[in-house]
């Protein structure tokens, strides 16, 4: 069945669930669009502040609407408001109050970027390899929900299998637990999501998977400072976020301003990494700053916070990386896998 036509047929049946103050939720001004996937379903109903608990058997009752039709997918449905006090999970558990600590994760490190287009995923994805390679048992949640990029980095193809009582099982790749939203969509396939329905998607894949009891669980952000970012500091402890940038002093400017939401919402700054940092010729060994040196590092020492180290401009993390073949992972002993690796070291003795 075609995913517009089970959304179609998803949206009438909510005809026959009533909502608060008579009518029914397919007429209901706050649901939002129906977003069907090969794995999963999801779509929110906004409600105005206070009314959270009186829309709680609505909730209930189309999320089993959504799973009668939907077979083996994944129903992730929420309510949002934009103080709510009770928002749910796609399974009907209360988002915890406050910052607390996922299940089965013992420490957080995000990685982050003031703007897209300086690695951020690539050097995440290296980062958590390069923890696994440290001795720690570690994971990584694609938080990048517009613009997933991880499936592809570490290899990874099908959705994740989902337990009877609705919680992921996370993919494994490469020794490292693995969960992004990019495994339940059809290639090319946009998500459309508004911030209240992005930010309860980020929520079910950090909460409702099955970690089994990590060291550490990395987690790549999207770039920017938006609502993913707030949601995820307000709700989790997150024990500090390493910023990448490149040397040039435009995505330095940016970098300046992640780190602001990041002291602002008294976030850890762990450090700054300076990816594409120089390039070796492969012919002459020749070294050239095609975009400036040191800047990374200068702006470090003029922020206050640590310089975790340098990444190089080398053709072979493009190409591995497009391959699904990171280089921590495939070419331990090589240079590069040496620079994420003492990048590692240091992030694992500034978070106990």
């Amino acid at each position: 069945m075609a995913d517009t036509e089970l959304s179609a047929q998803i949206k009438t049946a909510l005809g026959a669930v009533e909502i608060p103050g008579g009518g029914d939720l397919a007429g209901y001004g706050g649901l939002s669009e129906i977003i069907v996937t090969p794995g999963a379903i999801a779509f929110a109903i906004a409600v105005v502040p206070g009314m959270e608990a009186a829309f709680g058997p609505a909730r209930d009752a189309a999320q089993k609407v959504a799973q009668d039709l939907g077979g083996s997918r994944k129903v992730m449905v929420s309510i949002t408001a934009e103080k709510a006090n009770s928002p749910k999970f796609g399974h009907g558990a209360a988002v915890p109050q406050g910052k607390t600590r996922v299940k089965g994760v013992q420490r957080i490190i995000a990685v982050g970027s003031g703007k897209g287009g300086v690695g951020k995923s690539t050097t995440a994805v290296n980062i958590a390899l390069a923890l696994a390679a440290e001795g720690l048992r570690a994971g990584i949640l694609d938080a990048d929900l517009y613009g997933p990029s991880v499936p592809k980095l570490l290899g990874i193809e099908g959705k994740p299998a989902i337990r009877d009582d609705g919680i992921f099982t996370p993919h494994e790749a490469h020794g490292l637990k693995v969960m992004s939203i990019g495994s339940m969509l059809v290639p090319g396939q946009a998500v459309v999501w508004r911030g209240p329905m992005a930010t309860s998607g980020l929520r079910q894949l950090l909460r409702e998977t099955d970690w089994g009891g990590l060291d550490v669980l990395v987690i790549d952000l999207p770039p920017g400072t938006g609502d993913i970012h707030i949601a995820l500091f307000q709700q989790t402890i997150v024990d500090g976020v390493v910023i990448v940038s490149t040397p040039q002093d435009l995505a330095l400017i940016d970098a300046q301003k992640a780190i602001d939401m990041l002291r602002r919402m008294a976030v850890p700054v762990l450090g700054l990494v300076e990816n594409m940092s120089y390039f070796i010729a492969p012919d002459t060994g020749n070294r050239y700053d095609i975009f400036g040196t040191g800047g990374a590092e200068r702006a470090a020492v003029s922020l206050g916070i640590p310089f975790l180290g340098a990444i190089p401009l080398v053709m072979s993390i493009r190409e591995n990386s497009d391959a699904g073949s990171p280089p921590v992972a495939t070419a331990p002993q090589g240079a590069e896998a040496a620079a994420y690796r003492a990048v590692a070291r240091r992030l694992v003795a500034s978070v106990p």
